[in-house]
């Protein structure tokens, strides 16, 4: 009996270990990049404009552009944009 609460306490140690990565902030998302890798914001408005949104605002948040837009349909949204790649890591709609 000993034996086999050993085996699942160290199961639930490695399991609980693989799981830690799903709890990894908003951050990891767009790194830890110097600013002075970053594009410009008037690139990342450029970039919102190039994929079809409306931009109302850039400002930088985390790690990341943070761009107020409005999307094809008058939607209000928020896009999470990489400083350095462009790319969109965490879309979100306005409540």
């Amino acid at each position: 009996m000993k034996r086999t609460v050993l085996k699942a306490l160290a199961l639930s140690a490695i399991l609980g270990a693989a799981a830690v990565p799903a709890y990894a902030s908003d951050d990891a998302d767009c790194g830890n990049t110097p600013r002075d890798q970053w594009m410009t914001m008037d690139a990342a408005k450029a970039k919102g404009v190039e994929m079809g949104y409306e931009v109302r605002k850039v400002e930088a948040d985390d790690g990341c552009f943070e761009l107020k837009v409005i999307d094809k349909n008058g939607a209000r949204a928020e896009l999470y944009m990489h400083p350095v790649t462009g790319a969109v890591v965490q879309p979100k709609d306005d409540d």
